[in-house]
């Protein structure tokens, strides 16, 4: 019995409603059936039509979408239907029915490489959601349940690999330069990606790599300003370091000596202009946004 868990998302559709799950539900394909007959290859789809208010079925790497008709409110279902979701994945049935044709097929994927502030760390974007949630990797050892980074490790120059939604950025040791292992990284990944291997298996994020979101018990125990700081680097600081290949966790805040401690990963861990982005930039809003409660912010890398 697995454990996967539907968090229910409404969407700017009022008769669409998406019903997120925490693994991937197909390999990289969209899928729309508007109806049971169309729903041919989706024994979910075809179960969810037997819902008499069920007008649309889309499903997609990690969510189910479902438009209704306007016989019910969604407050009035929408529970149900998770419920009866999360009981479907759970049994390990089928979510999308692949002929063999389509089990052998490569599925074109294009690979990108990017820049980050960190020299020693290069980005490679994908035109595919990897993973759920970032996850890095320091050492082949923490890798062994996610085969590409394992993979990468075997590259000699390969010295830490960090993945989030659509990218895995990769830090390098000294001994090669960018010019002459850009192609060959970008490559690799690309055919990986195109014949379908696996990206994580299950239990691949390392113990220590536990975040605050992901630890509910540890997060009754915050206090109001760790909430506080946790909302703020969620809304204002993690989109600009993901933008630059790394990720910022919250570690802890010290109400006595008013001191933050976060965690970079990626891009971000090591990078040389870390510690004035981290004093210039998050320090600050934090001091601005919590007055008071601030003295400094110090970084562990992760």
């Amino acid at each position: 019995m697995e454990n996967i868990t539907i968090n229910i998302q409404p969407t700017t559709k009022p008769t669409i409603v998406k019903f997120e799950a925490n693994k991937f539900l197909t390999k990289h394909e969209n899928f729309e059936f508007r109806n049971i007959e169309e729903a041919g290859r989706s024994p979910l789809a075809q179960q969810l039509f037997h819902l008499p208010f069920v007008k649309t079925v889309y499903i997609a790497q990690n969510f189910v979408a479902i438009e209704k008709y306007n016989i019910v409110h969604w407050k009035d279902i929408q529970e149900e239907i998770a419920d009866q979701l999360r009981e479907y994945l759970n049994s390990g049935a089928e979510v999308i029915t692949a002929s063999n044709e389509e089990a052998q097929k490569k599925v074109p994927a294009t690979v990108y490489a990017e820049s980050t502030p960190n020299p020693s760390v290069l980005k490679f974007v994908s035109n595919r959601k990897l993973v759920l949630q970032s996850i890095e990797f320091k050492n082949i050892d923490e890798a062994k349940n996610a085969p590409i980074a394992k993979e990468l490790f075997h590259f000699p120059f390969v010295k830490e690999v960090f993945m989030d939604e659509n990218y895995i950025s990769i830090n390098k040791y000294d001994i090669a330069e960018w010019d002459d292992i850009t192609l060959e990284l970008r490559e690799f990944i690309r055919n990986y990606l195109e014949e379908g291997k696996e990206i994580m298996t299950e239990g691949a994020t390392p113990a220590k790599q536990e975040s605050i979101e992901d630890a509910p018990v540890k997060r009754v125990q915050l206090d109001d300003t760790s909430e506080e700081i946790i909302a703020i680097l969620d809304e204002y600081v993690k989109p600009a370091v993901a933008s630059d290949g790394g990720n910022i966790l919250f570690e802890s805040y010290n109400p006595n000596d008013k001191v933050v401690k976060v965690i970079l990963q990626g891009a971000c861990s090591g990078c040389p202009s870390s510690t004035m982005t981290l004093k210039n930039g998050i320090e600050n809003m934090l001091k601005e946004m919590l007055q008071g409660k601030i003295s400094r912010v110090e970084a562990i890398n992760g």
